[in-house]
């Protein structure tokens, strides 16, 4: 298979999980393009398939904001951005996905088989916006903006409609601030230009499709679709960063 149709079937399958759980398009996308995408080129193309997908899921899924909710977390994410690009040259990109792959991945099915644990509700606004500002770091490090913050609203309990909007525009937000800082910075240059128009029109219809399937589906299963998806974006993380890693020891 061609470069050119494994970036297609990325944006694709990115895209139509994007649509449905409001987050994860980086995850999904960069185990699939990691195989034929070089590293410098691999972050601009997950922050510009990402925010592409929240531009087009902010118009079709608008139900549950609450500014209340949102601002601490977006407060928290803007002042990570710029720590993330910081860091990110020297970033041990390998070391962090095992890490953080390895906490998805080993709790995320204990709470989807645990459903009477309680909520935590501690913390308040200053615990959001200090979530926030892990995914404010994580998308300046790779556009991968919402998983952290997406744990935290499954941890908190937040009813689907407000948990969407809450991942949902902090990712707009975010991963907006990001790719502006990106060309800023020379992180993302002209020559990207010809492989953002091969995932722009690949992603747009099942990114809006996985918006109508959000739509119709419950609490419960909206819940259990989140754990699921966060607990592969576990597995995805440690698969494409532990061989390195021990390559490397």
């Amino acid at each position: 298979m061609s470069a050119t149709l494994i970036i297609i079937l990325g944006a694709v399958v990115a895209g139509f999980v994007q649509g449905l759980s409001g987050f994860t398009f980086g995850l999904v996308a960069t185990s699939i393009w990691i195989w034929v995408v070089e590293p410098q080129l691999l972050a601009s193309m997950v922050v510009f398939g990402a925010l592409t997908g929240q531009i087009l899921a902010v118009f079709s899924v608008r139900r549950g904001f609450s500014w209340r909710l949102l601002w601490p977390y977006l407060a928290g994410g803007l002042i990570g951005i710029p720590i993330g690009v910081a860091i990110l040259p020297r970033l041990d990109v390998d070391l962090f996905k095992v890490l953080l792959g390895t906490l998805l991945a080993i709790w995320c099915p204990i709470m989807l088989f645990s459903a009477r644990l309680p909520p935590i509700r501690i913390g308040g606004a200053p615990m959001n916006a200090v979530i926030g500002l892990f995914g404010g770091v994580m998308s300046g490090t790779g556009g991968y903006s919402g998983v952290i913050p997406t744990l935290w609203c499954a941890l908190r309990r937040y009813e689907k409609d407000s948990q969407r909007a809450i991942i949902q525009n902090f990712n707009l937000a975010t991963l907006a601030v990001t790719m502006a800082t990106y060309v800023a910075t020379g992180i993302t240059t002209a020559r990207m230009l010809p492989t953002f128009a091969i995932i722009l029109p690949a992603m747009l219809v099942p990114t809006l499709i996985g918006t109508r399937v959000y739509i119709g589906i419950s609490e419960t299963t909206f819940r259990q679709i989140i754990l699921v998806l966060l607990t592969i974006s576990g597995v995805v993380m440690l698969g494409t960063s532990l061989p390195h890693l021990l390559a490397r020891a």
